[in-house]
């Protein structure tokens, strides 16, 4: 297209946005000469007319668009890895891929994560249908079943209101990995998180709750409507015989109240139901190995493990920075994907996996980038191992986020300036030696490149830091009294692990952010990732190019006479289908 005037060339991509966007508010006409079949997306007036299954649809139409667009429709995936960094910005990617050649000692700004060199990629719109700013419940549910939600939702559509439990009750959303399951597809969740968290938890719960992780924090009125935590949903999985995998924190919720945790000795468990959801793992899997440190999980033979739970924290596990030090040993996630994929990879069938950085959200949240970069670099090591693991030919792997932060990427610092350091070589600014300096604010003060538009690193004073540059971690309840004035960073080490970037507005935690995120594909069907999609199109692209997948939604008539699911199948009557005696022989 390069030889085009310009102008005509302007024209062109203006067309291509326009045709790519008609589908959210109208049917879908495939490309003439496509084999695509159209699928009818009715006009809504918005809000009312954004029904779950008008979402399905939506995204239905938006895969099938995108792949006779990318003549992608034929290629067929036996595995699916999705990888989900959590509050994974573009701006963090970029700042990620210079930390990490920087880190190397090559050069950092033309320096490619894993990920940044597959040859697919397109950007995700992530609000939410009552929330711009979304968060990672309804938009990692959005990616899991295809159809967005509400915040704070999880597995379940936007009709009922948060935390009513009987009001869910037929509202639960199909996901993808319950589909693999019931295909005969073997399926995993990791996690540098609880394995209850938001977005592992929305692999395998429905609840419309995100907190409910543990029975010790469901409210009575849930107890008494039959909704169960997640926990609990995870070692009670009703599709055929749960998931294959699973690995991650959150030991505690799984351990009955009072019961001293293995590695700590100042940690019990949580659960007041009488449960041990570890024990009654092991009593449904045999033949399962159950591990909670580094050792355990080195020490087996992974091609003889049928099935893999591993809890390795109480709570969340650690950044990738403190990792070494845990006394136990701890697993990167780069360990714990390839330990899944060669437990997983013993099904003929093919799996579904999903892996989840999911402390990178966590280092943004507390304002500290330096950890926010190491966790995106673990979780492009992650993202290698599975390359290593997998064959390209048969594998549909995808990367992506579930929203933005605020971080942001700014100054005009010279080529090769530490990521993490101050603005140096500004053409405004001079050293002593007449080279170019540290750039200064109107104040004539420095300050870095790296920076958040709200968080705790706002730097008045506060009840627990004097005004200044903050340090991590930070007390929650630090801001209780602020004042005025930035630090003078000429003397202040801003490359320390525990800086803290300095914030405009003062938040006990800082936000997502609003801002589409990227998503990058490679192997079968990766080509129909291209242009700007809905979050929830990933589901149905995924579904589209993986058969196993597809053909158990088309079981329920949720298909079009061209094989295309295009109807939101009823979760309990899904549920009564694959739990029938004739479909588990």
């Amino acid at each position: 297209m390069n030889h085009l005037p310009r102008l005509a060339r302007c024209g062109l991509m203006l067309a291509v946005t326009a045709l790519l966007s008609a589908c959210a508010s109208q049917a879908v006409t495939p490309p003439q000469g496509s084999r695509a079949a159209a699928i009818d997306v009715p006009a809504i007036q918005r809000p009312d007319g954004e029904t779950p299954q008008w979402w399905f649809r939506n995204g239905a139409a938006q895969a099938v668009q995108a792949s006779a667009q990318a003549n992608a429709r034929g290629q067929k995936a036996k595995n699916v890895i999705v990888f989900l960094g959590d509050g994974m910005s573009i701006p963090t990617i970029a700042a990620a891929h210079v930390y990490a050649g920087q880190r190397k000692g090559v050069d950092g700004e033309s320096y490619r994560l894993s990920f940044e060199q597959f040859p697919f990629s397109a950007l995700s719109r992530t609000y939410e249908t009552d929330q711009q700013t979304p968060d990672s419940a309804g938009t990692m549910t959005a990616i899991m079943t295809g159809v967005k939600t509400r915040g704070g939702f999880i597995g379940v559509s936007q009709v009922p209101r948060r935390q009513d439990c009987a009001a869910s009750k037929g509202q639960e959303l199909v996901t993808t990995l319950e589909l693999a399951a019931a295909a005969g597809m073997s399926t995993g969740a990791i996690t540098t998180t609880r394995i209850t968290h938001a977005t592992p938890a929305a692999t395998y719960g429905h609840l419309p709750e995100r907190n409910w992780e543990v029975d010790a924090e469901l409210t009575p009125e849930a107890k008494a409507q039959g909704c169960k935590d997640f926990a609990a949903q995870l070692v009670d999985f009703p599709a055929i015989d749960g998931l294959t995998v699973a690995m991650g924190g959150g030991r505690t919720e799984f351990m009955p109240a009072g019961e001293t945790d293995p590695e700590y000795a100042n940690k019990v468990g949580q659960r007041l139901d009488g449960r041990d959801l570890i024990a009654e793992w092991r009593a449904k899997h045999p033949g399962g190995a159950y591990v909670w440190n580094d050792k355990q999980l080195k020490a087996l033979d992974l091609a003889h493990t049928p099935r893999l739970l591993g809890l390795f924290e109480p709570s969340h596990m650690n950044f990738e920075h403190e990792r070494a030090k845990d006394k136990a040993g701890e697993p990167s996630l780069a360990e714990m994907t390839a330990s899944a994929i060669e437990v997983l990879k013993q099904n003929p069938n093919g799996f579904f996996l999903m892996v989840e950085g999911g402390r990178i959200d966590h280092a943004l949240h507390a304002g500290n980038a330096y950890r926010a970069l190491d966790e995106t670099a673990a979780f492009a090591d992650a993202v290698s191992a599975a390359l290593a693991h997998t064959d390209p030919a048969d594998t549909l792997i995808v990367v992506t986020a579930d929203h933005s932060h605020t971080m942001t990427f700014a100054g005009y610092p010279k080529r090769g300036n530490g990521i993490l350091d101050v603005v140096k070589g500004h053409t405004d600014s001079y050293d002593e030696e007449g080279g170019a300096g540290m750039a200064r604010d109107a104040a004539g003060k420095p300050y870095t490149t790296l920076g958040f538009a709200n968080g705790p690193g706002y730097t008045g004073a506060s009840n627990r830091q004097p005004e200044g540059s903050k340090r991590y971690p930070h007390n929650p309840s630090e801001y209780e009294h602020i004042s005025k004035g930035r630090p003078d960073l000429s003397k202040v080490d801003t490359t320390d692990p525990d800086y803290m970037q300095e914030s405009i507005v003062p938040l006990k935690a800082e936000t997502h952010g609003g801002e589409d995120v990227a998503v990058f594909a490679n192997g079968p069907g990766a080509q129909a990732f291209h242009g700007e999609i809905e979050q929830n199109a990933i589901f149905h692209v995924i579904v589209q190019h993986s058969p196993l997948i597809r053909a158990e939604l088309c079981k329920l008539g949720s298909c079009n006479a061209d094989g295309v699911p295009v109807d939101r199948p009823a979760y309990q009557a899904w549920l009564k289908q694959v739990n029938t005696p004739a479909v588990k022989q």
